[in-house]
């Protein structure tokens, strides 16, 4: 068993308790867990087996020209990393707050070119999608993204085995979800994040909404008075510093 399989978290009770109604609408995905997360593997962590006191904390579908530099204000006053899964042409329109983002210590990883569900896209789609999202990534900041979060949690078993074996990207998910993309509160945000967290969690959110912004104050000061550390998700992988690692640009043909 790799190191990264040893590390990986994949219960069916965490699984069952995420999922939605399978009968939504097609034309409105949700965020939610794909059905066979369940089944163990080394392309996929939704937490991370530790002792430490440590948590990953995400935000998805940045960078928000407005709301992403309150929030990095909001880590910076208290000297905490985070994990921030960007959008490609979201990059590529607003390229300083990315660099912002790396600048400061935080990691980012790839969320797709546009944020389509890509469950339902081909292979050669779907890896466009990845990789254009990584090109795009590397030439704003000298590093590509070394873990890959897909839209809505929608990606198959099948197609996380295929992205880990042909671009060594292993697909991070959650175990805390507050569902902040409902928009519920501030307070209900920060309430569902400090009752779902324990070591090793990684804990979904948005950067797109304000009142996810607006309960990171509360919230992260009451992971903090529990004693829990915050790390990115490499750090809690036991990986390298995303900022300390040396890339160089290889071919993603074939």
């Amino acid at each position: 068993m790799t190191e990264l399989a040893r590390r990986t978290l994949l219960t069916g009770g965490l699984a069952a308790g995420a999922l939605c109604t399978p009968t939504l609408a097609l034309a409105r995905p949700v965020v939610t867990l794909p059905p066979d997360v369940a089944q163990r593997d080394a392309a996929t962590v939704m937490a991370v087996r530790t002792s430490a006191p440590v948590v990953a904390m995400t935000f998805d579908d940045g960078p928000h020209p407005r709301l992403t530099p309150v929030l990095l204000d909001i880590l910076k006053a208290r000297g905490l990393r985070a994990t921030f899964y960007l959008i490609g042409n979201r990059c590529v329109t607003w390229p300083d707050i990315v660099r912002r983002i790396a600048a400061e210590g935080h990691e980012i990883g790839n969320h797709s070119w546009s944020h389509p569900d890509l469950s339902r896209h081909s292979d050669e789609a779907a890896m466009d999608e990845i990789d254009r999202t990584t090109d795009t990534i590397f030439k704003i900041t000298g590093r590509p993204p070394v873990t890959f979060r897909p839209p809505y949690g929608a990606f198959t078993r099948r197609q996380r085995l295929m992205l880990y074996q042909a671009r060594n990207l292993p697909t991070i998910l959650w175990s805390v979800d507050p569902q902040d993309w409902r928009r519920p509160g501030a307070s209900v945000v920060s309430s569902r994040i400090l009752k779902g967290s324990r070591p090793g969690a990684i804990i979904l959110s948005h950067d797109i909404q304000s009142g996810t912004v607006k309960a990171m104050p509360a919230t992260l000061d009451g992971l903090t008075e529990r004693g829990l550390r915050f790390g990115t998700v490499s750090q809690m992988m036991g990986w390298p510093l995303w900022q300390d690692r040396r890339f160089r640009r290889v071919s993603t043909q074939g």
